[in-house]
């Protein structure tokens, strides 16, 4: 998959954490288009196209979202909970990319439909090669869910 055709949202209030996010899949060759949003709502705002996003057009959502879980205004578990139960967006892969090695939290993201869930290596290097990984399966190895299964930006109706 060419850099230029995929775009990665990442939703992490950290800001440091979201740089060395960024510049780890960038020096992996995996950055595409990474779209940083700051808290749970706006991350939510963001994929559903509203407010500030009105206009977006879910026809053409990430191909992948890495999600912290400590968000503030709104939680990582509650916007995998939305992203999950909705039909237009249920079949966007999430990873969540977490600090939490908590067995309650691992559990409730599996339960909520989560399709990877990684804790935030404490080491530099670890967390690079870690971001390497994840970006080499989900944007390399794994094939996308086609275009198809989105909604049309003319048409809200399910598919």
């Amino acid at each position: 998959m060419n850099a230029d055709e995929y775009e990665i949202l990442l939703v992490e209030d950290d800001p440091a954490d979201a740089e060395l996010t960024k510049r780890s899949l960038l020096e992996e060759g995996l950055g595409g288009r990474i779209t940083h949003m700051r808290d749970g709502a706006e991350a939510l705002d963001y994929i559903f196209c509203r407010g500030a996003f009105r206009g977006k057009g879910l026809d053409r959502p990430p191909c992948m979202i890495l999600l912290d879980l400590k968000l503030p205004r709104l939680s990582g578990h509650e916007v995998l909970r939305v992203i999950k139960s909705d039909w237009r967006t249920s079949a966007i892969p999430v990873v969540v990319l977490t600090s939490s090695n908590h067995e309650k939290d691992l559990l409730q993201c599996y339960r909520l439909g989560v399709n990877s869930y990684v804790q935030k290596p404490v080491d530099l290097k670890k967390f690079q090669e870690t971001l390497g990984a994840l970006g080499l399966y989900w944007l390399v190895v794994n094939q996308k869910p086609p275009d198809s299964i989105f909604p049309r930006a003319a048409s809200g109706e399910n598919p």
